[in-house]
């Protein structure tokens, strides 16, 4: 992968610290990266748009950094926080050729509510696929987070941060780190890798 598009969460801008730990971590390998605001952002607006809206920023956004780097959409990377991941992998199985999808704390379900999962598009999804998500996350646990990517018929590998919530607040820089070295080295990347496993402990200040 040589190109990856990035969206935020819903109360975020493409400035999100997380997307710009990891934006930093991947421009420093060669991948040229585009981190994206959604239209209510740049209108102003704190209501995020309705999901055919979101999608199709996604898909202008792959197909603009297409244009611009001479490469075929299936070679450029989705993904990026909460909803801007979803919505990722929502044009993913809509039919958006990627490269592979990094979802950095998936929002399995509202809070609370395991009752309203949102993935009836997993099976759709062929691509490659990073989860990177906190321990503690209540819009997924770690159980219904393995659970619901069984669905997924691409390779999957889970990524737990040990202690994290949604927010994984002060953890960017290990959000980074992991999405950088599965995007950088496929070569060790599990293929169907379905087991989470535990990401080392960064040590902190």
């Amino acid at each position: 992968m040589s190109a990856a598009v990035l969206a935020p969460g819903a109360s975020a801008g493409r400035d999100q610290s997380a997307l710009v730990a990891i934006d930093t971590a991947l421009t420093a390998g060669g991948v040229r990266v585009e981190r994206i605001d959604f239209p209510y952002r740049l209108a102003g607006r704190r209501a995020p748009d309705r999901q055919p809206v979101l999608v199709k920023s996604i898909v202008e956004a792959s197909s603009r950094l297409a244009g611009e780097t001479s490469l075929p959409q299936r070679e450029i990377a989705l993904g990026g926080r909460s909803m801007g991941g979803r919505m990722c992998s929502v044009a993913v199985a809509e039919g958006l050729p990627a490269a592979a999808l990094l979802l950095v704390s998936y929002p399995l379900h509202p809070p609370g509510r395991p009752d309203k999962l949102r993935t009836d598009h997993f099976p759709a999804i062929e691509v490659p696929c990073l989860f990177v998500s906190g321990t503690r996350d209540q819009f997924a646990t770690p159980g219904e987070l393995e659970q619901a990517t069984s669905a997924i018929r691409g390779p999957v590998t889970l990524v737990l941060i040990e202690g994290g919530d949604h927010g994984l607040a002060r953890r960017d820089a290990e959000v980074a780190a992991i999405v950088a070295d599965w995007v950088l080295a496929p070569a060790t990347r599990p293929g169907g890798a379905r087991a989470a496993r535990r990401a080392s402990p960064v040590p902190r200040r």
